[in-house]
């Protein structure tokens, strides 16, 4: 492997991950913020909106991010390319029925690993330097959603390198945990709560953070570190007292109010 390997291959892994969060941070915002905006406004958590000067700050945090990921990305390139990762090898032996497993895993796997890192670096000691830039987006939106400090991305984007090496994982399913993981990515940081509710105002899934689990987060840091589900949170104690009330103030009203209003009217 010579030089020109590696630039070939990062420019790869960048342009795989900027897609993905271009795409669906996009997506989201002008879906939720533009096109949807007025039927979902009984949806919306909070009043107010962060402004372009946020959204852009979050936009060029973001970029760096995604370079930093696709930097550690070379180094699984780099193992396979010597023979040294047969992980992917024995995964494909194993067959389909283990890709899928495997992919169940990793999700839960990386709520795992994503609560308990989010935890440490939100330490006094360590939140400075890893994990302020994140929380800077008090009032966040879609782009919020790869917004990290330095140090922080290099921990988030190590998850997938460390993961091939212990567990065989079908490069498919690392393709498909990564749609997966900036889809719930985005939508935790949309500001509009699009979960459905029960009857009496929980969530329908109660076992999934919902957005405004997260939301609550960056309102008031020391709570609601999960990332796809809930159980570490209610496990450690660590979430949020008024969740429950939030979410059922956040769904009030349903889904496209203001379009079955109008609808009535004609």
């Amino acid at each position: 492997m010579d030089i020109a390997d590696f630039a070939t291959q990062w420019l790869i892994n960048v342009r795989s991950d900027l897609t993905r969060y271009v795409v669906f941070a996009v997506a989201v915002w002008f879906i939720l913020w533009i096109a949807l905006a007025r039927p979902l406004a009984g949806r919306k958590i909070r009043p107010d909106s962060p402004g372009a000067r946020q959204m852009l700050i979050e936009f060029g945090a973001s970029l760096r991010s995604i370079a930093i990921f696709s930097t550690i990305g070379l180094f699984t390139f780099a193992l396979e390319r010597a023979g040294l990762l047969p992980g992917p090898r024995i995964a494909a032996a194993w067959g389909p029925l283990w890709g899928w497993v495997s992919l169940a895993l990793i999700v839960v796997a990386h709520d795992a690993y994503f609560y308990w890192m989010h935890r440490l670096i939100h330490d006094p000691r360590l939140f400075r330097s890893f994990h302020r830039r994140h929380h800077k987006s008090n009032n966040p939106s879609p782009f919020t959603a790869y917004s990290f400090d330095i140090g922080e991305a290099v921990i988030q984007g190590s998850f997938i390198p460390l993961w091939v090496l212990i567990v065989p994982t079908p490069w498919w399913v690392t393709g498909v945990f990564m749609l997966h993981q900036i889809v719930r990515n985005t939508l935790g940081h949309a500001g509009y709560e699009l979960f459905p509710a029960r009857r009496d105002g929980r969530p329908l899934f109660d076992f999934l953070t919902t957005t405004t689990h997260h939301d609550l987060h960056h309102a008031q840091a020391g709570w609601n570190y999960g990332l796809y589900f809930t159980w570490w949170d209610r496990l450690m104690g660590t979430e949020h007292p008024d969740y429950y009330a939030r979410f059922a103030a956040a769904t009030r009203k349903p889904l496209l109010s203001g379009v079955e209003a109008g609808e009535r009217a004609t």
